[in-house]
Protein backbone atom coordinates (compact mmCIF):
# COMPACT_ATOMS: atom_id res chain seq x y z
CA UNK A 1 0.00 0.00 0.00
CA UNK A 2 1.44 3.39 -0.89
CA UNK A 3 1.42 6.41 1.56
CA UNK A 4 -1.42 8.36 -0.83
CA UNK A 5 -3.33 4.96 -0.45
CA UNK A 6 -3.19 5.14 3.38
CA UNK A 7 -3.76 8.64 3.76
CA UNK A 8 -6.71 8.55 1.71
CA UNK A 9 -8.15 5.28 3.71
CA UNK A 10 -7.64 7.24 6.66
CA UNK A 11 -8.63 10.63 6.02
CA UNK A 12 -5.25 12.66 6.78
CA UNK A 13 -2.36 13.58 4.38
CA UNK A 14 0.88 12.09 3.32
CA UNK A 15 2.38 14.63 5.39
CA UNK A 16 1.04 13.70 8.51
CA UNK A 17 1.85 9.70 7.87
CA UNK A 18 5.50 10.78 6.85
CA UNK A 19 5.61 13.36 10.27
CA UNK A 20 4.95 9.73 12.06
CA UNK A 21 7.36 8.07 10.44
CA UNK A 22 9.92 10.95 10.70
CA UNK A 23 8.63 10.63 15.37
CA UNK A 24 9.30 7.04 15.05
CA UNK A 25 5.78 5.53 15.25
CA UNK A 26 5.67 4.39 11.89
CA UNK A 27 8.56 2.65 10.04
CA UNK A 28 7.68 1.79 6.24
CA UNK A 29 9.24 -0.94 4.35
CA UNK A 30 12.11 0.47 1.64
CA UNK A 31 14.02 -1.68 -1.11
CA UNK A 32 16.62 1.22 -1.32
CA UNK A 33 16.38 5.04 1.05
CA UNK A 34 14.94 6.70 -2.14
CA UNK A 35 12.51 4.00 -3.22
CA UNK A 36 8.82 4.87 -2.57
CA UNK A 37 7.64 3.91 1.06
CA UNK A 38 5.25 0.60 0.97
CA UNK A 39 2.90 -0.08 4.05
CA UNK A 40 1.47 -3.62 5.26
CA UNK A 41 -0.65 -4.93 7.26
CA UNK A 42 1.34 -3.76 10.47
CA UNK A 43 2.14 -0.15 9.72
CA UNK A 44 -2.26 0.13 8.98
CA UNK A 45 -2.69 -1.62 12.32
CA UNK A 46 0.05 0.71 13.60
CA UNK A 47 -1.83 3.90 12.35
CA UNK A 48 -5.18 2.90 13.24
CA UNK A 49 -4.10 2.86 16.87
CA UNK A 50 -2.09 6.36 16.59
CA UNK A 51 -5.20 7.95 15.21
CA UNK A 52 -7.54 6.26 17.99
CA UNK A 53 -5.01 7.16 20.56
CA UNK A 54 -4.64 10.81 19.22
CA UNK A 55 -8.79 11.10 19.16
CA UNK A 56 -8.62 10.00 23.10
CA UNK A 57 -6.18 12.72 24.11
CA UNK A 58 -2.67 10.56 24.02
CA UNK A 59 0.60 12.43 23.51
CA UNK A 60 3.06 11.29 20.43
CA UNK A 61 5.22 10.39 23.11
CA UNK A 62 2.64 8.15 25.08
CA UNK A 63 2.14 6.53 21.67
CA UNK A 64 5.70 5.80 20.99
CA UNK A 65 5.94 4.10 24.46
CA UNK A 66 2.75 1.53 24.08
CA UNK A 67 3.73 0.76 20.86
CA UNK A 68 7.35 -0.05 21.53
CA UNK A 69 5.94 -2.26 24.19
CA UNK A 70 4.60 -4.57 22.08
CA UNK A 71 8.14 -5.04 20.04
CA UNK A 72 9.47 -6.21 23.56
CA UNK A 73 6.59 -8.38 24.56
CA UNK A 74 4.65 -9.92 22.39
CA UNK A 75 1.92 -10.85 24.68
CA UNK A 76 0.76 -7.23 24.87
CA UNK A 77 0.33 -7.45 29.07
CA UNK A 78 3.10 -4.82 29.40
CA UNK A 79 1.39 -2.54 26.62
CA UNK A 80 -2.14 -3.15 28.30
CA UNK A 81 -1.08 -2.00 31.63
CA UNK A 82 0.72 1.03 30.34
CA UNK A 83 -2.41 1.98 27.99
CA UNK A 84 -4.43 1.57 30.93
CA UNK A 85 -2.51 3.70 33.18
CA UNK A 86 -2.27 6.36 30.36
CA UNK A 87 -6.13 5.77 29.51
CA UNK A 88 -6.91 6.31 33.46
CA UNK A 89 -5.14 9.35 34.07
CA UNK A 90 -6.28 10.79 30.57
CA UNK A 91 -10.01 10.04 32.12
CA UNK A 92 -8.86 11.95 35.11
CA UNK A 93 -7.50 15.05 33.13
CA UNK A 94 -11.14 14.83 31.11
CA UNK A 95 -13.18 14.82 34.81
CA UNK A 96 -10.97 18.08 35.63
CA UNK A 97 -11.80 20.06 32.26
CA UNK A 98 -15.24 18.90 32.52
CA UNK A 99 -15.44 20.95 36.26
CA UNK A 100 -13.72 23.70 34.69
CA UNK A 101 -16.03 23.68 31.78
CA UNK A 102 -19.23 23.48 34.24
CA UNK A 103 -17.75 26.43 36.43
CA UNK A 104 -16.81 28.51 33.49
CA UNK A 105 -20.33 28.21 31.97
CA UNK A 106 -22.33 28.90 35.15
CA UNK A 107 -19.86 32.03 35.58
CA UNK A 108 -20.69 32.94 31.72
CA UNK A 109 -24.35 32.71 32.37
CA UNK A 110 -24.16 34.60 35.14
CA UNK A 111 -22.49 37.18 33.50
CA UNK A 112 -25.27 37.02 30.78
CA UNK A 113 -27.93 37.03 33.37
CA UNK A 114 -26.89 40.33 34.80
CA UNK A 115 -26.59 41.83 31.45
CA UNK A 116 -29.72 40.84 30.38
CA UNK A 117 -30.82 42.87 33.77
CA UNK A 118 -29.50 45.56 32.62
CA UNK A 119 -31.24 46.08 29.21
CA UNK A 120 -34.21 45.02 30.53
CA UNK A 121 -33.71 48.13 33.45
CA UNK A 122 -33.08 50.32 30.86
CA UNK A 123 -35.97 49.57 29.11
CA UNK A 124 -34.37 47.33 25.99
CA UNK A 125 -37.67 44.40 25.35
CA UNK A 126 -36.77 44.14 21.72
CA UNK A 127 -36.46 40.81 19.28
CA UNK A 128 -32.85 40.45 20.84
CA UNK A 129 -33.79 40.90 24.27
CA UNK A 130 -36.68 38.39 24.59
CA UNK A 131 -34.39 35.66 22.81
CA UNK A 132 -31.75 36.20 24.94
CA UNK A 133 -34.32 35.96 27.96
CA UNK A 134 -35.67 32.52 26.50
CA UNK A 135 -31.82 31.03 26.08
CA UNK A 136 -30.80 32.12 29.62
CA UNK A 137 -33.99 30.99 31.34
CA UNK A 138 -33.55 27.62 29.40
CA UNK A 139 -29.77 27.13 30.31
CA UNK A 140 -30.87 28.20 34.09
CA UNK A 141 -32.99 25.57 34.21
CA UNK A 142 -30.77 23.40 32.88
CA UNK A 143 -28.11 23.92 35.53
Amino acid sequence: MTISELAAEFGITPRTIRYYEEVGLLSPHRDTPTSQRLYNERDRARLKLILRGKRFGYSLAELKDILELYEIDPSQRQQIMRTLEYGLRHIQEIDERIEELREIRGEMLEFAASFLRILEEQGEDGEFVGRAREIVEAMEKGN
